[in-house]
């Protein structure tokens, strides 16, 4: 287990997940605090921070020490802060973001690194967010699951998910295609990489035979065993590796409130 000098880590599975404690994120970091948050972040794949106040400004500071602030490809960012998407959900809404499992933005030909969400207003109850590890949802394939994996590509599109929710916006939105075993460019690790919401089809197969496979991925991915669970409260932030977790933003608070702002690093080509 790695040892950590400038930063609290605590983990809050064995599998994925960590709690970091005693951080301000309203304040630079040193370098040393940011270089065991990248770290902790490929080992535990998503990080959970409590009490923090944030600033947009603040916010897409922390998010820049990990690399450039992405522009989200289908959903619109704030006017004055177009890296800032607002997550907002209360007695009006018809659906929320991120209501199935999903990696962020897997359209993209690069997909991001990872997200930064912030929290300060949470429902008394509810609204949790569930992270799983597509890394460990691949380790414990079988070996011939694996071979016949290995190699493949899928793809993933964008207009199914944004086209019925913007239908007045003339927009072509991203389709890329993606090895479905993707590895991790920080620790090595292999994760699979397709996900319910963006995800099409496999690439050279017939479509009865893609459907089939894609299916058992998905419920292969979705064991409990995978995942971890976070229950928000008030200014808390959850940053999550997108290359290897999905998650799932569960509505059981309807009609309360819940609102915040993420920002999203960008990432590279899956390999």
């Amino acid at each position: 287990m790695t040892t950590y000098e400038a930063i609290d880590v605590r983990p809050v599975t064995r599998r994925i997940g960590a709690e970091i404690l005693g951080i301000d994120l309203s304040r630079p970091l040193s370098n040393h605090q940011a270089a065991e948050l990248r770290d902790a972040l490929a080992h535990h794949q998503v990080l959970f921070f409590r009490d923090q106040n944030l600033s947009h400004d603040a916010h897409k500071a922390f998010g820049r020490l990990f690399g450039e602030l992405a522009i989200h490809s289908g959903v619109p960012g704030l006017p004055d802060h177009p890296e800032i998407v607002a997550i907002h959900a209360d007695e009006t809404s018809k659906f929320v973001a991120g209501e199935s499992f999903h990696s962020d933005l897997t359209c993209d030909a690069e997909p991001p690194l990872g997200s930064i969400l912030y929290m300060p207003i949470v429902p008394e109850s509810g609204g949790d967010t569930v992270f799983a590890s597509m890394a460990w949802a691949y380790e414990t394939l079988s070996d011939k699951m694996k071979a016949y994996l290995e190699g493949m590509t899928a793809v993933h599109d964008a207009d199914h998910v944004y086209r019925p929710l913007f239908p007045d916006v003339d927009k072509k939105y991203p389709c890329s295609t993606h090895p479905i075993v993707r590895t991790h460019p920080v620790t090595g690790r292999k994760s699979i990489f397709v996900n319910p919401s963006y995800t099409t089809k496999i690439v050279g197969v017939e479509k009865e035979e893609s459907d089939a496979i894609l299916n058992y991925l998905y419920r292969h991915c979705m064991n409990p065993n995978f995942q971890v669970r976070f229950r928000w409260r008030a200014n808390s932030v959850a940053f999550w590796d997108n290359r290897g977790t999905w998650h799932q933003a569960i509505w059981d608070y309807f009609p309360d409130t819940r609102s915040g702002f993420r920002v999203t690093v960008a990432g590279d080509k899956p390999f």
